[in-house]
């Protein structure tokens, strides 16, 4: 097996993106790539990460068709790791035997996922409390993949706090990688992350194994941040979602946010569309609207600009009214 995860962790503290429903797709990953690479070592995520995806749809003759599109990635996305999410076994192995043919780095479980949908099926975070259950999904994976690194995404716990007894059981599989996200499903992401359990569950997750590459994940807002808090935790690599909102430029350590002018915010943004479009033709155009929401702020004006593109019937109009606004403020 060619175990990518130790090779990335050896060049020291790393940074992936998230896996986000609706979110993460190829135009996305295609913005990061370009805008927080640039070709250069300390640029860019270590690591991307697919939307997660239903084993059960990938299994079914129907489903597949409609989720392989999800699962679209270009070589300078790489290394890249598909996430699945479901809870039958046997479709998790149909699913990853599908995945190990498409060039994938990486197979990650998502164990973690508090969407109510997602854990009736007894998936995602469900598996906290099926701990039997989230083995045997493991060991399909692996079976189904025996050429690919098996990671698992989790949380520390489904309603309350539970990582001393809940890792251990992950652990016990063999995983490659393990990423934690700092709150329980319960919390969701409306409290803090419990920074302050980072080191206790460094040293849970180390008694288990210590050659699993640990990764942290829950409300790391720029590249400093996420450095202090693996080194002084001992985490390997640190996962950022929500912070990657708005800010392609987010993984470059030669760029600061605050320094990006309202006009190369928008060029991104216009850019970002014509990818949505080109790349995304079986998405909904409104699911770039969140984007919208991202990128225009903290500027004069961004309100109304805002409103307007919340407001846009298509990705065409939007971008007319950008497009607008962009000169406009090149003639003041």
């Amino acid at each position: 097996m060619n175990n990518f995860w130790q090779k990335v962790s050896k060049k020291g503290v790393f940074f992936c993106l998230a896996p986000m429903s609706d979110v993460t797709d190829i135009a996305f990953r295609q913005m990061i790539s370009k805008y927080s690479r640039h070709g250069k070592v300390g640029g860019g995520p270590g690591v991307f990460f697919t939307e997660f995806v239903s084993a059960d749809g990938l299994a079914s003759k129907e489903g597949r068709p409609k989720l392989l599109p999800i699962l679209k990635f270009s070589k300078n996305e790489k290394p890249i790791i598909a996430q699945i999410f479901g809870a039958k076994p046997e479709n998790i192995k149909i699913a990853c035997q599908i995945i190990s043919k498409m060039g994938f780095d990486g197979i990650d479980i998502n164990m973690g996922c508090p969407d109510k949908s997602v854990v009736k099926q007894c998936a995602g975070s469900a598996l906290i409390r099926t701990p039997a259950l989230a083995q045997e999904i493991i060991r399909a994976a692996k079976a189904g993949a025996p050429k690919l690194p098996i990671s698992v995404k989790t949380r520390i716990g489904f309603n309350v706090i539970e990582y001393k007894k809940w890792l251990p059981k992950i652990l016990a599989e063999n995983i490659s990688a393990l990423t934690v996200h700092l709150r329980t499903r319960k919390e969701m992401s409306n409290v803090p992350a419990h920074f302050e359990l980072a080191k206790d569950i460094v040293k849970i997750v180390r008694k288990y194994d210590k050659k699993v590459v640990l990764i942290a994940n829950g409300d790391i807002e720029n590249l400093e941040q996420g450095r202090k808090l693996a080194k002084d935790a001992g985490f390997d690599g640190i996962m950022i979602g929500r912070g990657i909102f708005g800010n392609p430029w987010f993984f470059d350590s030669k760029i600061k946010y605050e320094n990006v002018s309202t006009e190369e915010k928008l060029k991104a943004l216009i850019e970002h569309v014509k990818l949505y479009e080109k790349l995304m033709s079986h998405r909904n155009e409104a699911n770039m609207k969140k984007h919208f929401k991202a990128y225009v702020n903290g500027f004069e004006g961004a309100k109304e600009l805002r409103v307007k593109l919340m407001g846009v019937e298509s990705l065409k109009g939007a971008q007319t009214i950008i497009k607008s606004y962009l000169k406009n403020l090149n003639n003041i």
